[in-house]
């Protein structure tokens, strides 16, 4: 039996018979650090059936299996920086083992564990070994066949606390789709808290929260399911509305409880220019529920901006009593291009009074909005940062499926280091913000219909796989990790570890650190690609401090 330990940052394909891969027998970590790496393990032979794995350790240690699922669109308009090209299975699903121990494995095939350690805040420092024993079964009994070690190195230091706004859109419909739980029933807001909890512990520390449905990635004149946290009473008579705030609160109170920074509410018109309104469910006096609102109702209708003049100052009073009026933000329509700067401009005329210096936060990449004074907080998409950057103070990023040239992004095609650099980026441009459209988005494009995540990794087709979602939704409503959400997360450590660096070095001699070795500039279009820069830059930063 061969057994190798390797980095986090490689990627094992089922069919792969040398594995190239350096060892990796040791890492640099500080307190509060969460630490991965991977082990391999391959039976020559005729042998295969069930291994079992016994860790020593100081530390908690936290085991997985790193399986394969099924891609069909790997890349649509790809580079040379892709692992691959072609359909096939590829490895990103994180899985449990069996009876927490045990795992199969096949003959002839690398078979591929997942190690977490999450140090603790203040472990003392020193090096701690961590030894894994395997076994296999014989006649009848466990029977040792191959061990292995590695060495994590706690340094005296701390990481701060994350700065960078990191705002996944988390889609709570899609769990109560998945799970065929009624939405907001207790079984779904249980569902809801796990993945949310899971969220912030990868860093992600904005809350999409729902208002209303979201209007995001739907098909004119069709519906996604009504996930609504404001129950809305209509009187048609009266034309008046009362708003009950109830749910909301407790969606609020559960991100607060779990560590949640800011709260992004749900988009006040739709996607793509702001040319109608979001579905909007009011009960009328009799019991009925209405579609008030919706794609049968234009953006500019006057019953709407009568809505959003009831709504609006009550909601933000709220939140001011609440005391988190200054974590939220709202937005008014994702993505608008240059064709819907009239629709665009009427929906901020609207609603930009009655929001009462609420920022709005808009993924754009046409810079005549920012100029045009209509989007004060752009997020631009990695390829086409430069007109923003040096211009926008606290500027945001954001990727999708369109990013495939060359720039950082998520795609399970891509090599984990594409996907880990986004933290160094994000120091080297001084963002304040990370967007992504889909931490857990489990339908087809436009939101036409539900799809099986662990067999459909594309939205049907729509985007390369792993532009949809970051986590597998697994059994009894627990989240299960992918290989990106847990190597973007040792991105944002990076970043982590260079603002320390920076508190006692500075900032220029903190980016003079970083291109230390590289003639080229270090832009989204050009930095390191190796591995061996982002599993050197920490133990770097570490021993700089030491000399600090």
């Amino acid at each position: 039996m061969q057994i190798r330990i390797i980095s986090p940052l490689e990627k094992v394909f089922d069919d792969t018979v040398e594995l190239s891969a350096p060892e990796y027998s040791s890492t640099a970590t500080a307190g509060g650090e969460v630490c991965s790496f991977q082990i391999a393990v391959r039976e020559d032979g005729d042998e295969r059936g069930y291994l079992r794995i016994a860790c020593e350790s100081a530390l908690n240690i936290r085991l997985r299996t790193t399986d394969s699922v099924p891609v069909h669109l790997p890349a649509d308009n790809p580079d040379e920086y892709y692992l691959r090209t072609v359909p096939g299975l590829y490895p990103d699903l994180l899985g449990e083992l069996e009876e927490c121990d045990t795992f199969r494995v096949l003959t002839n095939q690398w078979r591929v564990l997942w190690v977490t350690i999450p140090v603790p805040e203040g472990c003392r420092p020193g090096c701690y070994p961590v030894r894994f024993r395997f076994s296999r079964m014989i006649d009848g009994e466990w029977t040792p066949c191959g061990e292995t070690e590695f060495k994590v190195e706690v340094k005296p230091v701390a990481l701060p606390e994350q700065e960078l706004i990191r705002y996944e859109w988390f889609h709570s419909d899609a769990l109560s789709a998945f799970y065929r739980v009624g939405m907001w029933s207790e079984e779904h807001w249980e569902i809801v808290e796990r993945f949310a909890r899971n969220a912030v512990r990868h860093g992600i520390n904005a809350l999409y929260t729902p208002l209303w449905t979201p209007p995001l990635d739907t098909e004119v004149n069709g519906e996604r399911p009504t996930c609504q946290l404001l129950d809305i009473a209509f009187d048609p008579e009266k034309n008046t509305y009362r708003f009950d705030f109830g749910k909301l609160e407790r969606f609020l109170d559960m991100g607060l409880r779990l560590g949640f920074k800011k709260f992004g509410m749900s988009h006040l018109f739709t996607q793509w220019g702001a040319k109608f309104t979001p579905k909007i469910i009011c009960t009328l006096p009799d019991g009925r529920e209405e579609k008030r609102f919706g794609w049968h109702m234009k953006a500019d209708d006057p019953s709407y901006a009568e809505f959003l003049k009831a709504l609006l100052p009550q909601l933000i009073g709220f939140l001011r009593k609440k005391g988190i009026a200054d974590r939220c933000f709202f937005s008014v329509s994702d993505e608008p291009s240059e064709e819907h700067m009239e629709s665009y401009s009427r929906a901020v005329g609207l609603v930009r009074p009655l929001l009462e210096g609420i920022p709005t936060i808009e993924a754009l990449s046409r810079i005549e909005f920012y100029e045009a004074g209509l989007v004060p907080h752009p997020v631009p998409c990695c390829n086409h940062m430069e007109p923003f950057s040096g211009r926008v103070k606290n500027l945001w990023t954001y990727y999708c499926c369109s990013q495939q040239q060359l720039v950082p992004n998520r795609f399970m095609a891509m090599p984990s280091a594409r996907i880990r650099i986004m933290g160094v980026l994000a120091y080297v441009y001084d963002l304040a913000g990370f967007l992504h459209w889909g931490f857990n988005f489990y339908y087809t494009q436009y939101s036409r219909k539900l799809t099986d995540p662990f067999a459909c990794t594309d939205a049907g087709g729509a985007f390369p796989a792993g532009d949809p979602f970051l986590v597998y939704p697994g059994p009894n409503g627990e989240p299960l990790d992918s290989i990106r959400n847990e190597v973007f997360h040792d991105g944002l450590q990076d970043l982590r570890a260079l603002k320390l660096l920076e508190r006692k070095i500075g900032r220029e001699a903190v980016l003079a650190f970083l291109k230390q070795g590289r003639s080229e500039s270090f832009t989204m279009t050009d930095y390191p690609r190796a591995p061996e820069y982002l599993l050197e830059l920490r133990p770097r930063i570490y021993a700089e401090l030491a000399k600090a």
